[in-house]
Order: structure tokens, then C-alpha cells, then sequence
């Protein structure tokens, strides 16, 4: 009797358990498949690498669109599609043309242009180590064979600095030359960031020098007759954020972001695989970041089911391009729609959340130390072995809205060795993983949902980017793909000389101390020249206007 009594009760609970665990399995596999399907479409052939600006991110935008409105998402303020321009680096303009002696140089085989130089038409007669006022100047660039073999020679900086060096000497124009046959020889750098000088420079290579300016018998340097007609333009390319939204008429807005751009064929020079443009391989980027781009959709899907229960706050669902560039995407939809920490509750950015190891469920989550109420939500993530980051500045686009004092937090599975390789494809991902890591975000939006708080934001210690070593700091963040004079603001830390003194995000510096700022390399140079507990002022245009602010600096 006891057993029978036994096995009608288990067989109650079966009855009664069962059927929601297989609903919660189906429903897994259901949102596994969809991320597959979306995926592989993001990350096929046909998009080419989903490169910023091209056909196949355009292919990739229409595909977001038409995925909102089969879930019925609306559009961001009526349209779902953000365009965004930016600059992108230089290039030598047509028209560019250097004659030695009259012979026209072949641009780029025997001469090009610095990326620094001006736009200018200059000519005159070059003589041999004669560096007289007026003159066009003529230098080496490597002072020695051993410097000429050295790989590590930052040859753009030596010829910006000694460039800038003969400008202020009357130059009215320079002209380096490779005597040593290096084979380190530089390139026309299209993504220097080193700011215009007023003064035209080229680079004349070994092979010209040898052919053009060096005496074949005795090695000594000719006299030159020199026209350089120098013309050097900005790189302007187009993005497309795409935006779609879930209006509850709430107080606060939640936004959950990824970028869905990715390399091309590695034409701007980020691929880590070595022969990527000579071979012209697609780099697919299924887990970068297709695995994001297809996470937003099922979460804007899940939302929009769960609408009644998820209520207490408004829902942004953004797609970013561009973010592969250096965060133009984010950054300019931050800036153009005016996002700010009043009317946003928090982000969510999910970059590469393909590739959850299923023996150790690693995941890293970043942006924890960006509000206090992160602590709890942390928990929530007990499937998981957590690497937590507090910081809210990282390499991807929630960055962007940490710089607004918005709460963020990133999901990320992990490096792999297929990271910006052209094997980084839909087949190598794990759709049941990241359809875990999705539950988890479920979780974190639902608690939030519910307790119907905004949370409050923390701002986090930053690690500098610069590469060189400074006495004192401004503690401002530096817009990088600003490039209209000036260095702009996108960011102020808290307690700094910079915040002190009353500089804001959006600022842009023209002067500091005695420098005039015409770029992040006069910045640079402004700030070597000062050392902890000097007093000077700080010059910065705002909203049009000009504002002279007392600054006293320290480490």
C-alpha cells in the first residue's frame, strides 16, 4: 500500500513539474535557433563583413529593421534608421604632385605627402645642408644605420617633431629623405592623429633619393629644383545606428545595445590575421558581434511579451555601427539624441556573448563598480563562473554612456583565437550558451523592472590610454574622433582639476597655459610643461562661446 501510495504521489509531482521544465527546455532551444538563424544571416558571406559604411552594413541595417517589425517593436521617435557621418583619417588628394628638377615623382613609389603636412603649392631650389630661412629644407630621416634598422623607430613623430622644429625656423617647407635603404621605410599614415602644421612635408623614399638626389660616383647630394603642390583631405564615411522602442510612458528609459558592424575584408588595418586584404578574406564576425547584434532582438522580443509585467520603465533597443572604428556609432547617437543620465535608468551592452564554454561557463561582466545597486544583481548570475570589471570604460560601446554618468554593464564570454580573424563564423558559436547568458540579462531586467528604482551611478577609477608619461592630468577623457581644432571633452573625472575648474563634457580646449591647443598633440604638448600645483588657465569653447577657466594642476 505504501508503495502504491509512494508512486501516486511521484507520479503527481511528475505530472505537475515536468511539463514546465520541458516548456523552459523548449522555450531554451526555441531562443537557441532563432539566435542561429540570425546569426548566420549577420555573419554570412553575403554582408562581406558587415564593414562600416559598405553595402553589406547597409544589408545588415534593413535586416535589424525588418526583424523589430516582425516583433512589432516600434521605431525611436518614428524611425528606426540613425545615420551618422564622421571622419574617418586622411588621404593624399588628387592633384598632389612633387617635380625634382623638373621630373614628376610617382606618389607613393618614389614620394608622399605627411599626413601632417599643409596644404600648399611651394617651390624653390634646395641646396645641400643649407637650412637657411625661407628655404625648402632637405633632412634624413634616420641619423644612422642603426637607426635605420631599427623597427621600433617611430619615424611619422620624429618627422612631425623636427618638422614642427623647422617651421619655427622659417623653413617654408621640408622634404625627408631614407639614405639608408631601411626596410622599415614609413607609409602615408592615414590614421595619424597628428595635427596639421603650416608648413608642406614630404617623404622622399630610398629608391628616389638614390635615383634623383644622391651623385651616382661620388655620393654627395645634388642641388634641386623642388615644386611640391601638396594636398592632404579628411576621410569622411557614413554609419547607420539602428534604434527601435518600447513605450510604457514610464519616468526612466532602459537601454540594451550591441554593435552589429564588423572588419570588411580588413581594408582599415584591424585584422589580426596577417595576409587578410592581400588574401581579400571576409571576416565573418559571428561572436563580433553578430552573438550581440541577434541578443538585442530576442531580448526586444522578450520584452514585448512580457510588456504587462515589464512596465516600470521604457525600453531602448540600439544597434551601433561603426564601433570597430573607435565608438563613433554610440558616440554619436549619445550626442545627436541628447542621452543623458535624467532620463536613463541604465545600459546594457552585450559584445561578444557567443562563446560560452560549457565546462566553465565563464563570463565576464563589466561596468559593476558604475552603480551600487550592481552588487545584487551580480548574484543573480550564480550558472556562471564571473570575472567581474568595475570599470565603466572598456572597448566597446557602453562606454559612451558611462562618459554621461549612465550605469552600464557589459556581458562578455571571453577572447578567443578567432577574434578579428576571418574565421570567426556562425558554426563555432554556442546558441544554447548564449541563450544562458540571455537568461541571466532576463533576470538582471526583470529585478530591475520590478523594484522600480533608478539606479544611482558611480563613477569608476580610469586607466590612462595615452602612451606617454605625464607630471599632471587634466582628468579629462578626450574625444579622439574629434577633429575641427581643439581637443574635445567627452569625459570628466570626478575630483580633478579639470572638473574644478568648471569643464564639461562637450567642452572643446583651444588654449592651455601658454599653448595654444590645435589638436591632441598640442594637448600633449601643453601638458608637458606643466608640473603638479601650477596655476594657469584653460581656454574652451561652449556652445559657441569662448570661456577662460582658472585651472591649478595635479598628478
Amino acid at each position: 500500500m505504501l508503495i502504491r501510495i509512494f508512486t501516486l504521489v511521484f507520479s503527481i509531482l511528475f505530472l505537475t513539474v515536468q511539463p514546465s521544465v520541458f516548456a523552459q527546455k523548449k522555450a531554451a532551444k526555441k531562443v537557441a535557433q532563432e539566435l542561429q538563424a540570425d546569426v548566420a544571416y549577420l555573419a554570412s558571406d553575403e554582408l562581406e563583413g558587415r564593414r562600416t559604411g559598405t553595402v553589406g552594413e547597409h544589408k545588415a541595417a534593413d535586416y535589424i529593421e525588418k526583424r523589430y517589425r516582425a516583433e512589432e517593436v516600434a521605431p525611436y521617435k518614428s524611425q528606426y534608421s540613425y545615420p551618422f557621418h564622421f571622419i574617418y583619417g586622411k588621404e593624399i588628394a588628387s592633384g598632389t604632385a612633387v617635380l625634382i628638377n623638373g621630373t614628376p615623382m610617382k606618389m607613393d613609389e618614389d614620394v608622399f605627402p605627411l599626413p601632417f603636412s599643409a596644404n600648399k603649392h611651394m617651390a624653390g631650389d634646395v641646396l645641400p645642408d643649407v637650412m637657411e630661412q625661407g628655404n625648402i629644407w632637405l633632412l634624413p630621416l634616420y641619423a644612422d644605420q642603426d637607426a635605420a634598422n631599427n623597427p621600433h623607430f617611430e619615424a611619422d613623430q620624429s618627422m612631425f617633431d623636427r618638422s614642427k622644429e623647422a617651421q619655427k625656423q622659417g623653413a617654408s617647407a621640408v622634404m625627408f629623405y631614407d639614405g639608408y635603404g631601411s626596410k622599415w621605410e614609413p607609409v602615408f599614415n592615414k590614421h595619424s592623429e597628428l595635427e596639421q602644421l603650416g608648413i608642406p612635408v614630404v617623404y622622399l623614399t630610398h629608391s628616389a633619393y638614390q635615383k634623383y638626389v644622391k651623385q651616382p660616383d661620388t655620393g654627395a647630394q645634388k642641388g634641386l629644383s623642388v615644386d611640391l603642390n601638396v594636398s592632404v583631405n579628411k576621410v569622411e564615411r557614413t554609419g547607420t545606428n539602428i534604434a527601435a522602442y518600447i513605450d510604457n510612458h514610464a519616468r526612466y528609459t532602459v537601454i540594451l545595445g550591441a554593435h552589429y558592424d564588423h572588419l570588411g575584408y580588413g581594408e582599415d588595418g584591424n585584422s589580426l590575421y596577417a595576409n587578410a586584404v592581400k588574401e581579400h578574406q571576409i571576416h565573418h564576425g559571428a561572436d563580433d558581434n553578430a552573438s550581440g547584434t541577434a541578443a538585442v532582438l530576442q531580448m526586444a522580443k522578450w520584452v514585448k511579451k512580457n510588456s504587462k509585467k515589464l512596465n516600470h520603465y521604457n525600453y531602448l533597443f540600439l544597434n551601433f555601427s561603426g564601433e570597430e572604428l573607435g565608438l563613433y556609432g554610440s558616440k554619436n547617437f549619445v550626442k545627436d539624441q541628447s542621452i543623458d543620465s535624467a532620463h536613463i535608468a541604465y545600459m546594457i551592452n552585450m559584445d561578444m556573448v557567443g562563446r560560452l564554454n560549457d565546462s566553465t561557463h565563464y563570463l565576464e561582466l563589466g561596468g559593476v563598480g558604475t552603480s551600487p545597486a550592481w552588487g545584487d544583481v551580480v548574484a543573480e548570475g550564480t550558472d556562471f563562473k564571473l570575472k567581474l570589471d568595475s570599470s565603466g570604460v572598456g572597448p566597446s560601446d557602453h562606454t559612451s554612456f558611462y562618459n554621461v554618468g549612465i550605469p552600464v554593464l557589459f556581458f562578455f564570454t571571453g577572447q578567443h583565437m578567432d577574434y578579428h580573424k576571418p574565421s570567426d563564423k556562425a558554426e563555432l558559436l554556442n546558441y544554447a550558451g548564449e541563450a544562458m547568458v540571455l537568461d541571466y540579462v532576463k533576470k538582471v531586467v526583470t529585478k530591475l523592472d520590478k523594484e522600480n528604482v533608478k539606479p544611482a551611478f558611480t563613477a569608476t577609477k580610469q586607466t590612462a590610454t595615452g602612451r606617454r608619461s605625464y607630471k599632471v592630468s587634466l582628468g579629462i577623457m578626450p574625444d579622439y574622433s574629434f577633429q575641427e581644432g581643439g581637443v574635445r571633452v567627452d569625459g570628466v573625472s570626478d575630483n580633478r582639476p579639470a572638473m574644478k575648474a568648471g569643464i564639461k563634457r562637450g567642452d572643446i580646449i583651444t588654449k592651455l597655459g601658454d599653448v595654444r591647443i590645435n589638436g591632441l598633440q598640442s594637448y600633449m604638448e601643453a601638458l608637458g610643461k606643466l608640473s603638479p600645483g601650477d596655476k594657469t588657465q584653460v581656454t574652451v569653447t561652449r556652445d559657441g562661446k569662448e570661456m577662460v577657466l582658472p585651472v591649478e594642476m595635479s598628478k
